[in-house]
């Protein structure tokens, strides 16, 4: 019985990613531009799983040559959106496009910093897609979680759809970061 389980979920997970191929388009190629042209640090930002996805994200930028950190939407709101310029790409992360503390500074990002912005969520409808420059499709037909509760298959979508994006030069891999000791 929990073999069966743990192999649905996979098969649920690895369907979610597949899903993906046909979503990879111009949005993406546009969006991995504007992370290449870029002068300054890509900031993700995302709440509860979205976020901690976006820590994940964040870090595996690090490593392969782009600079990023996460910036917390709920902190951005009170004063940790000041390191925000208009030279960083803002890759703002959630499921619905409807989180509050994203939607409040997005405006604020757009107008008043100006940096692009460029979201991964799963409703092109979304308040956070209308307020995006590029807005990557990551939505899933299902969550492998029996009651559709817990984000499992989206949470790894995102992450799935930010692999080509993870080199400052579309050339670059993780091979081009010095040697770990």
């Amino acid at each position: 019985m929990i073999l069966e389980q743990a192999k649905e979920v996979l098969k649920i997970e690895a369907q979610g990613i597949l899903d993906l191929i046909d979503r990879v388009g111009a949005e993406f190629d546009r969006a991995v531009q504007i992370i290449v042209k870029s002068k300054g640090r890509v900031i993700i930002t995302g709440m509860g799983k979205s976020g901690l996805v976006g820590r994940k994200i964040a870090s595996t930028l690090s490593s392969t040559g782009t600079p990023s950190i996460f910036l917390h939407p709920a902190e951005a709101l009170h004063g940790d959106l000041g390191m925000v310029t208009r030279d960083d790409v803002i890759l703002a992360i959630s499921n619905g496009g409807n989180t509050q503390e994203i939607n409040k500074i997005l405006p604020m990002i757009k107008k008043d910093m100006g940096a692009k912005i460029i979201s991964l969520t799963g409703n092109l409808d979304s308040p956070m897609a209308r307020m995006s420059d590029v807005t990557i499709d990551v939505s899933v037909e299902r969550e492998a979680c029996p009651m559709g509760l817990a984000p499992t298959t989206s949470t790894t979508s995102r992450a799935a759809a930010t692999s080509r994006a993870r080199a400052r030069r579309p050339s670059e891999t993780c091979t081009s970061t010095p040697a770990r000791t």
